[in-house]
């Protein structure tokens, strides 16, 4: 469906959900693809635009996921789909390491532009978040003459052998799939819900605990990337308490370990700046992106330092559909489509209401017998809840899926994660109409009364 004729930003039921359409094409899916690819909600999309997926049922559903931080520009964003459909008409592929092409040119032009920092930059581009991240090990590697990579507990990087080495979480992400890289360590981070001592003493505590860790165990000279989410996805949008990213950035840079910010979850105006780092003036040394990059399409990135990116041979870097001249487009169309509609700004309201709506809620239910909002965190429009069982912080998991269930039930797609299964976490669509996003937390919070 073009951009052009818009789905009604409306969320319409016509048959349960998931419908008999969708219960048709579940059960084809469990015919014909491997029991791995897991399915959060079985509903099946025909159609998506703004902040509404239509499924094949009839169903308007109302999107608090955009395909996991995706389509922050919207599905079909008018931008991304006319960039996209004039370079299909061109060609599809080349492969940019046989015969290169001006798009790939441009998104790292764009990229070393938007990326945190003034100095001069390169880029690379790859297919996927997981991809990027193994890239900037292997160029750190290459720049310091080093092995060892330090990153913290709750993260995620990703599911190929090397990135779920550098996942914390092990069900469902590790479980079976080892033995694993090696040279790996974890070190703590700045949770400050969970921190034992108190979350005033959070920064200090963890950023000294990490450092000694990393003196201790592994030795500064020998690290050679240091990398982190600076809020963390798949952990349940952890925000590192203040001060403590900035230590860890100060304490890499005396040791000359290069730093990487993870921005795959967080990158391109969803936390309501163009980049989470940009919050406390964090400059990486490099820079991983994907998802939010190009409205939809496969696309990844590596930026950083041009001394750091340069110190690979040739053809050390590459691989054969890495910044496809389609996705290339689509990226270029959804830069611009966060330019022009100000969608940093847009975040920034989206975290207003959000924030406002949930916290009201989490004092609603502050005396529950049944679960406990034990937290509200997030910036932008990156917001999560943390649910825990009355009179103390034990994660709630089984009330998070109910609730999930529940919001699935009345056409809202929601998402869980934390390393405790206890996170209902919300990346709306940037471009949401306000309308929609109040009648989602409409849904959020008679879920909780239900459950």
């Amino acid at each position: 469906m073009s951009a052009a004729t818009p789905l009604p930003q409306e969320r319409r039921l016509v048959t349960a959900i998931p419908g008999p359409k969708s219960q048709e094409l579940q059960a084809r899916k469990l015919g014909a693809v491997a029991a791995g690819v897991g399915t959060t909600l079985p509903v099946y999309v025909s159609r998506a635009n703004g902040g509404v997926l239509e499924d094949v049922d009839g169903n308007s559903l109302i999107d608090f996921g955009s395909g996991i931080a995706v389509t922050s520009v919207g599905n079909s964003a008018e931008a991304v789909v006319a960039k996209a459909t004039e370079q299909l008409a061109a060609f599809t592929h080349t492969c940019f390491m046989v015969t290169p092409y001006e798009g790939y040119v441009e998104v790292a032009e764009q990229l070393n532009e938007l990326t945190p920092g003034d100095h001069e930059k390169r880029t690379a581009l790859f297919n996927s978040g997981a991809e990027a991240v193994e890239n900037a090990v292997k160029i750190a590697r290459v720049y310091t003459k080093r092995t060892a990579v330090v990153v913290f507990d709750h993260g995620y990087h990703g599911r190929t052998n090397l990135t779920m080495g550098l996942t914390a979480k092990n069900m469902p992400y590790k479980q079976g799939f080892g033995p694993f890289a090696p040279e790996i360590y974890r070190v703590p981070v700045a949770y400050p819900y969970r921190w034992l001592t108190g979350s005033e003493n959070c920064a200090a505590e963890a950023a000294a605990q990490a450092i000694d860790m990393i003196n201790k165990q592994i030795g500064a000279e020998n690290v050679a990337a240091i990398i982190i989410e600076p809020i963390q996805g798949e952990g349940g949008f952890i925000e590192p308490a203040r001060g403590f990213l900035p230590a860890i950035v100060e304490y890499a840079k005396a040791n000359g370990i290069v730093f990487v910010a993870d921005e795959i979850q967080t990158g391109f105006c969803r936390t309501g700046q163009w980049f989470a780092c940009d919050d406390e003036g964090i400059v990486p040394d490099l820079i991983t992106t994907a998802k939010g990059i190009a409205g939809g399409l496969p696309l990844a990135a590596v930026t950083g330092r041009a001394e750091i990116m340069d110190a690979t041979h040739g053809g050390g870097l590459g691989g054969t559909y890495g910044g496809n001249p389609v996705a290339c487009a689509g990226a270029l169309g959804a830069i611009e489509t966060m330019k022009s509609q100000d969608l940093n700004g847009k975040a920034q309201r989206i975290g207003e209401i959000m924030l406002t709506r949930l916290r009201a809620l989490q004092e609603k239910f502050a005396g529950s017998d049944t679960v406990n909002i034990g937290e509200v965190r997030g910036r932008g429009a990156m917001i999560a809840v943390e649910l825990v069982k009355p009179g103390g912080k034990e994660p709630a998991a089984e009330i998070t899926a109910a609730i999930a269930k529940a919001c699935h039930a009345e056409g809202l797609v929601v998402l869980t994660a934390g390393t405790y299964g206890n996170v209902l976490r919300f990346l709306p669509p940037l471009v949401m109409p306000e309308h929609l996003l109040n009648e989602g937390l409409d849904i959020i919070e008679g879920a909780f009364s239900r459950v």
